[in-house]
């Protein structure tokens, strides 16, 4: 039995659909837990109710569990919310830690954590310090431990890269960018992080250790939109907004601090910097790991937008 952490999310459902159609047994682990199964890939596939915050309930939800994912984000990630505990240290450090000690409770065997590139003690991040946190609790678990670093990951679903493909869509004559649209990215297909784990879990590749993944190439952010707006079939100027500017809007001093905006300015932060991976190791751990450039990925879930005909005579 594979439990995933986080199954019903962005990274958490591609790895359990990944999993169930190479005829794995699969539960998520749900804070919901509103229904018995949901269906992933077609198929059924058991919630179990768990949050990670609780550590009191995880017991029973890891029954018979071989293998843990932990796959795990808070509401509106990348924006925390301190007065409800919704932190990376409170979700990603602490609930790792209280997941593995559940995990070796429950005579579990292996641990998968998915990171992200930057982890560091030192780094000067908080989101980043948190995952290295949670790292350091799988490596010291005593369970064969395999900790996965994405970039900037990307697929249906996503709540970043899908921002800009409903800019694109939209009737607005442009498309807004927060900065100057030189950040550098490496972005990663979803279903490649999911074949990763799968892989691993399958003997294809590393059992263990700790690895970046990233797509093959590195992009600007302005040049990813160029590729969404190819893949619709769309072309819009883009329109650069200061990170200032933009964290200054989105400040609850701001004057419009009411309307209901995606980011807070911590979470401009984390949606502007760099995110680039060594897939060097990767690639020679997972020799038949093929990572999917993004026009490929794109035109897997993206289709051009039709323009509406003008009425007949």
């Amino acid at each position: 039995m594979i439990l995933i952490a986080g199954g019903t999310g962005f990274i958490g459902s591609a790895i359990a659909r990944q999993l169930v159609a190479r005829g794995h047994t699969v539960a998520v682990l749900s804070r919901r837990g509103g229904s018995s199964t949901i269906s992933l890939g077609g198929k059924p596939v058991e919630v179990r109710r768990g949050d990670v915050t609780e550590p009191a309930g995880l017991a029973a939800a890891l029954t018979g569990v071989e293998t843990v994912v932990g796959a795990v984000q808070f509401q509106d990630f990348p924006n925390q919310n301190r007065g409800k505990g919704l932190t990376f240290d409170n979700i990603d450090r602490r609930g790792t830690e209280h997941l593995v000690a559940a995990a070796k409770a429950a005579g579990a065997s292996r641990y998968v954590y998915i990171s992200g590139v930057g982890a560091a003690p030192d780094a000067p991040r908080v989101w980043f310090r948190a995952k290295w946190g949670a790292e350091t609790a799988v490596r010291e678990s005593g369970l064969q431990a395999l900790i996965v670093r994405p970039s900037w990951v990307f697929g249906p679903g996503d709540h970043a890269l899908n921002k800009y493909v409903a800019f694109v869509r939209s009737p607005l004559p442009v498309v807004p960018v927060i900065g100057n649209g030189k950040q550098r990215l490496q972005p990663v297909f979803v279903e490649d992080v999911a074949r990763l784990v799968a892989d691993s879990v399958d003997g294809r590749g590393a059992a263990e250790g700790t690895f970046e993944i990233g797509g093959p190439q590195v992009l600007s952010m302005d040049a990813i939109i160029r590729e969404v707006e190819r893949a619709l079939g769309k072309k819009k100027p883009l329109v650069h907004q200061p990170v200032w500017l933009t964290k200054a809007l989105m400040s609850p001093k701001a004057a419009i601090h009411a309307l209901p905006l995606p980011l807070t300015p911590e979470g401009v932060t984390f949606a502007t910097i760099d995110a680039t991976a060594d897939t060097e190791p990767l690639l020679a751990a997972f020799p038949e790991l093929r990572l999917t450039p993004l026009p490929e990925a794109l035109a897997t879930y993206l289709s051009p937008v039709r323009r509406r005909s003008a009425p007949s005579a």
